[in-house]
């Protein structure tokens, strides 16, 4: 049973500042609470249906409570439209230091809000082995429950640090590591040879990047439209275009792989 003081605090776990006050961040399903049962986060508390326990019953052992619910119960604490199977109260791990030397391939978010884009995008650079994820401080928060979500447990696997431009900016020039950022008016990213290690910048939603940033970046890139008429899509949602950015990169990278036998 979920007495009524742990209820008001799993809908409270909704607002960034309890979360940030109590240090603890809440996780809805099986997939996201099974990826974080086998990282390192703590599980303070865990709350299941019989069916989740039974086959995830060994997994479950790593929650320092266990509580076995109802659906109903499950429903009434939950912050999703469609409650899940199980509900996690976990203990935010320590934020992940900023890497001396980049490697690889990374993002930076420059001020994305939308925490559903932002889950989507942890995911994607977790499914196409993107090294960092780094955030602006006026990005949506890891934590929120909406990217906890979206992300489907993936923010468990890549380091997400939030930060300000000109460190991570200045990282990238001692690695060596060129700086790419999606534009409308960039140059066509499937014309373009495409190196394998990047920084990639992605903009707000209604904004884009903003200026201060843009003056630090010399690779432009756009994602064509080919759409034939005049009353096509405007843009791209910035979690596809994260994820053509992914691919692309990966495979300019495959390429490079197999022209050199490796």
């Amino acid at each position: 049973m979920i007495s009524k003081n742990k209820l008001k605090l799993i809908k409270s776990l909704a607002r960034k500042k309890i979360r940030k006050k109590e240090n603890l961040f809440l996780a809805e399903g099986g997939k996201t609470v099974t990826e974080i049962l086998k990282s390192d986060i703590r599980i303070r508390e865990l709350y299941a249906t019989p069916d989740f326990l039974e086959y995830n019953e060994k997994l479950s052992e790593g929650a320092e409570q266990l509580v076995m619910v109802t659906n109903d119960e499950l429903k009434k604490a939950s912050l999703l439209r469609e409650p899940q199977n199980c509900i996690a109260i976990c203990e935010m791990p320590a934020p992940a230091d900023l890497p001396q030397k980049m490697q690889g391939l990374s993002f930076f978010s420059d001020g994305i809000q939308d925490p559903g884009n932002l889950g989507t995008i942890v995911r994607t650079c977790d499914w196409f082995g993107f090294n960092y994820l780094f955030c602006s401080h006026d990005t949506a928060d890891i934590y929120n429950p909406k990217v906890v979500q979206a992300s489907m447990g993936s923010f468990c696997h890549i380091p997400v640090i939030y930060t300000d431009f000109p460190r991570v900016h200045q990282i990238a020039g001692a690695s060596q590591i060129p700086v790419f950022g999606a534009f409308t008016d960039g140059e066509n990213i499937y014309r373009s040879k495409l190196p394998q290690q990047a920084m990639i910048v992605l903009g707000n939603e209604g904004k884009g990047i903003r200026e201060e940033i843009a003056a630090h970046i010399r690779n432009r890139l756009s994602i064509p439209s080919f759409h034939a008429g005049t009353s096509g899509a405007e843009s791209l949602n910035v979690a596809v275009a994260a994820a053509v950015f992914c691919s692309e990169f990966r495979r300019n990278s495959e390429n490079q792989a197999i022209q050199n036998g490796s």
